[in-house]
Formats: C-alpha cells, structure tokens, sequence
C-alpha cells in the first residue's frame, strides 16, 4: 500500500478501519512537541476518547522504541499510557488519552502541598526507572542499545553552539573561541560520560509528566537510553518550563538521595550541577533551532530561565571562568 500524506484522509482511514466512524466521533487537534509527529483526540459519541500519533511516514509496530519501552515501563512497573491500537501503513499509534493537564500547567492548579506532592512522586519515579532498569534491561533491549557518550553529548555542545550561538543569537565565533569551547566541551563530557551508566527516560521534565485522575503519568519516553543517574534528575528539577526554588530543589534532592540510599551530598550535588549545566545547553540548542531553523518562536519564553541556569552553574564554579569568558562575548546574559 501507499502511504497517505494528508493528515486528514489518514485519520479518515484509521476512523473507518477501527470502527470509530461510526460512533461518529469527532477530532481535534491537539498541540505537539518539539518532534515531527502530530497528536489528535478522536472524541466518540458513546465512550472515551482516545489519542492518535501521527508519524511522518509508516512504522512498524513490532520494532517501534515507542512500543518497546511503553511495554518495559510498564512491567516495572510505571505508569504509562496504554497503546490501544495502530495501522502501520497510515503511521498512526492510537494510545490511551491522559487529558491536558501536564506537571507543568499544573502550577497554580492545585494547592501548594498537591504540587510537591507530585514532584516527589516524579523524583521517586527515577528512583524506580534506575533500579529497576538495572534488573530487568537485556542487551536486546532498545534502551540497552543507545548510550550517552563522549560522541553523543558531545554533539549535543556542538548543537548549542550551532543553533544557539551561532544560528539564533547570530555570533561568529573566532577560530580560537571555537577551539577555546571544543577543549571545555571534552573535559565536561568526558566526565559525564565515564559516570555509572543508568537507564535514563531521555526527557523528563514536567511537559513530559501528565497528571490524570490525580496520579502522574510518563509521555515521550521513546528515545529512553543509558546515561548518568543526575540526567533524568536534572532535566527534572533544571526544567527550562517550571521555576524550582533553592530551597525546594534541596528538597527535591534530598529526597532522591533518601530514595536512592546516597550518603554523600556534596560530591552528588556536583555532579547533578555538571549535569544540569550541560542539558540546559542542549535545550538552549532546541529552543535555538525551533525558533531559527523551524520558525517556531513558542520555544523563545524559555530562553532567560535557561540561561539563568547555566549563569547560576557557570559562576558557581571556578573551573568554568573560561567557558564562560567565551559564552559571554556573544550571550550577554552571561556577563
């Protein structure tokens, strides 16, 4: 069969082929994330309603990360949304439909208590994801196959320097500059990379978590990998969407530590800075691309929390004065 490439006539296809035309559903388009897939809530007149993912193109349902994972969460178990249905040719996921209201939007929706009450749920989650990840992942499994190493991370710099830097805040850097960042790159990756390697949900952040029916959920999960036990931790409590205070981020890691049975603060502290430092530089890199090469300004009211994340990091640490002597001649910022 040939693909379709209309939205529309694939979603028309997939209503007739499931039944769910006629129970004369509606559709509504729902908004997406960073990636090239689509999302639509089918709304049926007699029950209820369902999500539809929309790939660019066919995908194969038996060796689809998406299915893999859900499936490996799901055991742990986790809470996840169940997958319902799909149709390959069309490249449609039909999943379980967990509403609208993401840890995120959340802020302000519930009481004080309610919130952190959420968010050490979402802490203890990571707990759960690395220990449990440590006694059930095989070599076959695709979480087992992806790794955060010196080549990946360090091509998540480079993608800052390139979509950020260079490509949103319009720099030219000096040939200097780019091999002053190239050495302070390596030494911060290197480190990164040679950590005790965990499986890591690769996206944690409070647009990926979905509050339904009072409990969390976990979306977006597909790209799950193994990486150090701050990254998901970082990506979670260094969100560029939510502001986290001081004295709720010691908290928040206090009771990880607590979790997790780690005794030395200080030294763990250090190591969820160093990552930190380095996703927000990736999403920094994200949030360049999507509004430069993509035309998609959504991402730009993130940028000056972001970057007073990576400020707070690079003057809380010495070894950083180079890094950001460099950073700062072209993001001001970072003076």
């Amino acid at each position: 069969m040939v693909m379709v490439d209309d939205a529309q006539v694939r979603i028309d296809q997939y209503l007739e082929q499931s039944g769910l035309a006629a129970r004369k559903s509606k559709v509504v388009a729902l908004t997406g994330d960073a990636s090239t897939r689509r999302y639509f809530r089918v709304i049926p007149s007699d029950g209820p309603s369902i999500v539809l993912a929309l790939h660019e193109g066919p995908i194969d349902y038996t060796t689809l990360p998406f299915v893999a994972v859900a499936g490996l969460l799901s055991r742990m178990p986790l809470p996840v949304p169940e997958v319902l249905g799909h149709a390959d040719v069309l490249g449609i996921l039909a999943l379980e439909d967990l509403g609208d209201v993401t840890l995120q939007s959340h802020v302000g929706a519930g009481t004080p208590s309610e919130h952190e009450a959420l968010y050490r749920q979402a802490v203890a989650f990571i707990g759960v994801l690395q220990d449990r990840g440590a006694e059930m992942l095989t070599p076959s499994d695709v979480p087992s196959q992806l790794v955060f190493d010196v080549e990946k991370l360090t091509w998540e710099m480079d993608f800052f320097v390139k979509h950020f830097v260079e490509g949103y805040r319009g720099a030219a850097l000096s040939a200097g500059e780019r091999g002053a960042l190239a050495r302070e790159w390596a030494e911060i990756v290197e480190e990164l990379a040679s950590e005790p390697r965990v499986l890591c949900h690769r996206d944690y952040h409070s647009r990926n978590l979905m509050v339904h029916d009072g409990q969390l959920y976990m979306i977006d999960f597909q790209d799950a990998r193994m990486g150090p036990d701050t990254y998901d931790l970082a990506s979670l409590l260094r969100d560029s969407y939510v502001d986290i205070t001081d004295l709720e981020l010691d908290s928040f890691l206090a009771y990880f530590l607590a979790v997790k049975g780690t005794t030395d603060a200080v030294e763990f502290r250090r190591r969820f800075d160093l990552m930190a430092m380095q996703r927000n530089l990736k999403a920094l890199g994200t949030f360049g691309y999507q509004a430069a090469a993509r035309g998609n300004p959504i991402y730009i009211q993130y940028i000056p929390r972001t970057l007073k994340y990576v400020r707070n990091n690079i003057e809380k640490y010495t070894r950083f004065a180079r890094l950001r002597d460099v950073l700062a001649t072209h993001v001001d910022e970072l003076q």
